[in-house]
């Protein structure tokens, strides 16, 4: 029986990267990718627990805060306190709101007796989850926003900043690996080809198979049936019970999509002059295929030097483009490994 699904509300959306983020894996390895290394050596990742995300401020006004975490840093039991807020637009005063949130975790945390021996609050570490089109531009601390101060008064004005993750500028850079979940999530967000969704889909089947992320392999079959307006505008699709069944059906149906679109793209280009449409799809299918034999021979090359590619880097080298292809192969016989041809 298939189901008419509509486009997702931003608003919508947002609560479905709340239920992904809602796992503990998902932030370990949000943590594990994009934290630095020097942080990460500090941190106990077994001690990862999740806290209670709404708090009311003392004038009973409620504010909500997407997720909040707690994890041991160092051997002095200290706790780094992650507030996760989705955003889909840039939101300019969001370093204020992130200050707002902070506060009020203090506050609950006082009210509940929460604190250590010492009553020092804890630390803080505020990430915002950005996941819109346009790049991040506005400020990530409070300071900035804050008009200068006159001489003498600097000390006495706010100063708070945050994590900013934006999945966008992540995912336009092809260097970045594609090693953990939650870049996957990214990319898949922000993909630049039909070959790609499908080798990132391949991924999360392969990284999703056990019985014991049951529970995330659902919220990414959500996650992924609320996207299909978006990579398919004004399709239909039956109901998806499994990771591996909607790999296949969505791979197929890019394939299906594709076909259409050709023949749609042939017969509108024939009404508008059978000659120009024939030059313009000789001319790109040329290109196309340029750039496609381009990238069959650099991947010839990298496997005869390094041996069988590895399904992150392939997806890397299918979705590069003319000079990317150009840079692997004039680097490909001087590189030491595949990490430092990728990096």
């Amino acid at each position: 029986m298939a189901n008419d699904i509509d486009e997702v509300p931003m608003d919508e959306h947002d609560t479905i990267y709340k239920l992904l983020f809602s796992h503990e894996r998902m932030i370990r390895e949000l943590l594990l990718g994009f934290l630095p290394e020097s942080w990460l050596a500090e941190l106990d990742l077994a001690s990862l627990e999740k806290m209670n995300g709404s708090y009311v401020s003392d004038d009973l006004r409620g504010r909500h805060g997407d997720a909040v975490w707690r994890i041991r840093w160092a051997d002095e039991w200290l706790y780094v306190y992650l507030l996760l807020e989705f955003q889909s637009s840039v939101d300019r005063y969001m370093a204020l709101r992130v200050m707002v949130y902070t506060g009020l975790l203090h506050q609950d945390l006082i009210r509940r007796g929460a604190l250590g021996a010492d009553h020092k609050l804890p630390v803080v570490l505020p990430v915002v989850l950005y996941n819109g089109e346009p790049r991040w531009r506005a400020p990530t601390d409070v300071r900035a926003l804050v008009q200068a101060p006159p001489e003498g008064l600097e000390r006495f004005q706010p100063d708070q900043a945050f994590l900013l993750i934006d999945e966008g500028a992540y995912s336009d850079d092809v260097r970045q690996p594609v090693n953990n979940l939650v870049a996957a999530l990214f990319r898949l967000e922000h993909h630049r080809s039909s070959d790609e969704v499908a080798g990132l889909l391949q991924l999360l089947v392969k990284w999703l198979s056990g019985p014991e992320q049951a529970d995330l392999r659902r919220s990414y079959l959500e996650w992924l049936r609320r996207r299909l307006p978006k990579w398919f505008p004004g399709e239909t699709f039956p109901e998806m019970h499994d990771l591996q069944e909607a790999y296949e059906m969505i791979t197929n149906r890019f394939e299906e999509w594709k076909e259409r679109q050709r023949l749609a793209g042939v017969e509108q280009g024939m009404e508008q002059g059978m000659e120009r449409g024939m030059e313009r799809g000789m001319e790109q299918g040329m290109a196309q295929g340029r750039l496609e034999g381009e990238r069959k021979l650099v991947l010839r090359v990298i496997q005869h030097r390094f041996g069988e590619l590895p399904a992150a880097y392939r997806l890397r080298l299918q979705s590069a483009s003319q000079d990317e292809l150009e840079d692997l192969a004039d680097r490909v016989l001087d590189a030491s490994s595949l990490d430092d041809l990728f990096r």
